[in-house]
């Protein structure tokens, strides 16, 4: 399978005091320098999709700018899909500081050339459409629901192939699931600076 890796860091951080989240310090590293120590080993080509390109020269990787006026992580995930050459990409946001290489490698083993989406699924139902697997075959429902100015991301999976990942077959890879540990509030931030000194993450 050719997949690409894709972070998305274009979001306001509106609940952070509209601070870049990508940039946030954890443990002595900014959450992207953390992504990215994840993501080379495992994708050949890795994509940051922004807003604005010059936050992230210094990592002399492609910057996928949006098409779309709106902010949203759907928006982000338009521009990455559209910017790699892979015809999959995994992607995570830039508010994820502990996603797990584990995690991510056991989600990969699961996709097939036939698969549009490839999705964690959480006992409660709930899917984790940011630490997820997404084929260029998406691009043109995504860009029809955003012309909708529909910024749900689940809205277009009707119109794909989905396959649902219990996360019982992911959990290996990372116990504790800090993968889809989020920091979106101040209060998460001093949480994560914790969790990183505690854990030595």
């Amino acid at each position: 399978m050719n997949i690409a890796g894709v972070i998305l860091a274009g979001g306001l951080g509106t609940r952070m005091g509209h601070t870049k989240k990508a940039l946030l310090d954890i443990g002595g590293e900014t959450i992207i320098e953390r992504l990215l120590a994840v993501y080379r080993p495992i994708f050949p080509e890795i994509v940051i999709a922004a807003r604005e390109p010059g936050d992230f020269e210094e990592h002399n990787l492609p910057v996928a700018l949006d098409r779309f006026e709106a902010r949203s992580s759907l928006t982000g995930i338009h521009a990455g899909l559209d910017a790699i050459n892979a015809t999959h990409g995994f992607f995570a946001a830039c508010d994820a500081p502990f996603l797990q290489p584990g995690l991510i490698e056991r989600l990969l083993a699961q996709v097939t050339p036939e698969d549009d989406v490839v999705i964690p699924l959480k006992e409660d139902g709930y899917r984790e459409p940011l630490c997820a697997v997404y084929s260029k075959r998406c691009l043109e429902h995504i860009a029809a629901q955003l012309e909708r100015e529909d910024f749900k991301i689940i809205r277009f999976f009707e119109h794909v192939r989905v396959k649902e990942v219990p996360v019982s077959q992911l959990q290996d890879g990372d116990p504790q699931f800090l993968s889809f540990y989020n920091v979106n509030r101040p209060e998460e931030l001093e949480r994560a600076r914790e969790m990183a000194a505690e854990l030595g993450l």
